[in-house]
């Protein structure tokens, strides 16, 4: 197994009225984020990436609405539990965050290796909901934005 990189993408998908999407973790019951995943090759365009995992993820294709690069990166300690999937000594990840605005609502084909349940909500209500910090500052972002 090829170790993954230590780079990801993190993709706010979200409607213009901002009702944003979460996916429910399998591994984890009750955790809910948004798109994320790592490049899957080192110099992988990062916008590339993220709507590669918008579609493996969701089946929502990225040009049905508008993918931005916010500009926005965070760097943070990889859970215990998943540094087995990074090569050796990885400890920090570092995530570039996205926005997938989308006109309305699309029909959400979830990928069953990866989560068991999908919802939208609206951006404040998400927000409270995703169970990692970075995800929950871009959701707040968003909603300061269009405030």
């Amino acid at each position: 197994m090829t170790s993954k990189l230590p780079v990801s993408v993190l993709v706010v998908v979200h409607t213009d009225d901002l009702q944003v999407l979460l996916l429910e973790r399998t591994i984890r019951a009750g955790y809910w984020q948004s798109v994320t995943g790592s490049l899957d090759w080192l110099e992988e365009p990062l916008a590339a990436a993220a709507a590669r995992e918008v579609l493996e993820e969701t089946g929502i294709d990225s040009a049905s609405g508008r993918l931005e690069a916010w500009n926005v990166a965070n760097t943070f300690e990889i859970y215990a539990q998943w540094r087995h999937r990074f090569a050796p000594g990885v400890t920090h990840n570092t995530e570039h965050v996205f926005g997938l605005a989308l006109p309305r609502r699309a029909p959400v084909r979830i990928a069953p290796a990866e989560h068991v349940a999908f919802t939208w909500l609206p951006w404040c209500e998400a927000a409270q909901k995703c169970f990692s910090w970075s995800n929950r500052d871009a959701i707040l972002m968003l909603g300061e934005w269009a405030g």
